[in-house]
């Protein structure tokens, strides 16, 4: 049987693959792998768990306190693609407009994490038995009970042109595999940092993360009105 499962998902990753060309591949999978990145980024509520679960438990609870949160975050990725699939005409008409929305949602979100203090969410280290499940599933329900996010989300499809009209469904399939790959990809490598770097993890470290995350965010805000500015007086 597992023979069987693994001969006929190499068969539908194949054909996935072969579905999709060279240049559909590389526009799908920076940005999706950066929005799952970005999403996954700012050291807030889910950022301090992941780093208390690495510091007191070990890195795979921390690790799979990230892996819940990454699929709660696919989650809303979905349900953002789902209603933006229903709008493609207004998005592909009113495209500069939403650039310029969605550049304005990055820039306020990356000022909130520049002000933000992200230890104020630290608390002692849970140093109880290792359970993988219950790290996933308190890492998901901790996201999930975040839906403003969306509007986070929803800011950085417009920002990176992600949901495109001409989008058939391997397409999307693709695109948020790529999410979800980027956002567990930060995580291995927040818990791999983590468990190296041990006690040596400290406010001042936590808060500089942010101010990169938040100047990096500013940043590509910026260039999306820049940018859309720019098609503007073109046009």
């Amino acid at each position: 049987m597992d023979a069987l499962l693994r001969r006929y998902g190499d068969f539908s990753l194949l054909l996935l693959v072969n579905s999709i060309s060279m240049d559909e591949l590389l526009y799908i999978l920076p940005r999706g792998v950066a929005i799952g990145i970005l999403i996954s980024a700012p050291m807030g509520p889910i950022g301090m768990l992941v780093i208390q679960r690495t510091l007191g438990k070990g890195r795979w609870p921390g690790f799979f306190t990230g892996t819940g949160a990454s699929l709660s975050d696919l989650i809303y990725c979905l349900l953002t693609g789902f209603c933006l699939s229903f709008i493609s005409d207004f998005l592909d008409a009113h495209k500069l407009i939403i650039q310029i929305l969605g550049s304005f949602v990055i820039a306020a979100f990356a000022y909130y994490l520049l002000k933000k203090n992200p230890t104020r969410s630290l608390k002692a280290p849970d140093v109880n038995a290792n359970n993988y499940w219950s790290d996933f599933v308190t890492g998901f329900l901790l996201t999930v009970s975040n839906p403003l996010i969306l509007f986070f989300i929803i800011g950085l499809f417009a920002r990176f042109n992600f949901i495109l009209p001409e989008y058939l469904f391997y397409h999307y399939i693709l695109a948020y595999l790529t999410i979800l790959g980027g956002a567990v990809l930060w995580w291995w490598g927040v818990t791999t940092l983590v468990h190296r770097l041990g006690r040596r993890i400290n406010v001042r470290s936590l808060k500089l993360i942010n101010r990169i995350i938040g100047s990096l965010l500013m940043l590509m805000a910026v260039a999306g009105l820049v940018m859309a500015l720019i098609d503007i007086f073109q046009s």
